[in-house]
């Protein structure tokens, strides 16, 4: 479970950054960052995972595998940021280390490498061995 003060919220919110953010697509997963450049606030993350990624069951599976890996991750989003994961369909048959990758790759490509760097194979802080 994502932190209740890190959650994106509001349908306005969701559509301000699928809009005026900047994409990633990195294998299964479409990631937006929209970063206020004068807001140091929290950062906050949403999820899309429509009915094309399956069943609600699966949909569900995949909702909580994305949100344990963004809960890593949430050291490095930019403060203030707001960003939203999109599930394509292939994620039902992703694994979570390759969704962490997934992720890791698209959130280098938004903040240009600036952020604590995750190992791509393993999605594990390269610090903490």
């Amino acid at each position: 479970m994502l932190p209740a003060a890190h959650r994106l919220r509001t349908a306005a919110d969701f559509t301000a950054v699928t809009r005026r953010g900047r994409r990633a697509r990195c294998g299964s997963v479409v990631v937006y960052l929209l970063a206020d450049a004068d807001s140091a606030g929290v950062s906050k993350v949403g999820l899309v995972v429509g009915k094309s990624v399956g069943a609600s069951v699966v949909r569900h599976q995949v909702s909580r595998r994305l949100r344990a890996q963004l809960r890593e991750r949430l050291d490095l989003i930019p403060n203030g940021a707001k960003l939203v994961v999109r599930a394509l369909p292939e994620t039902s048959a992703a694994t979570s280390a390759v969704l962490g990758r997934d992720l890791s790759r698209a959130l280098d490509k938004l903040t240009g490498g600036r952020s604590p760097a995750f190992s791509a194979t393993d999605g594990r802080s390269g610090s903490s061995r």
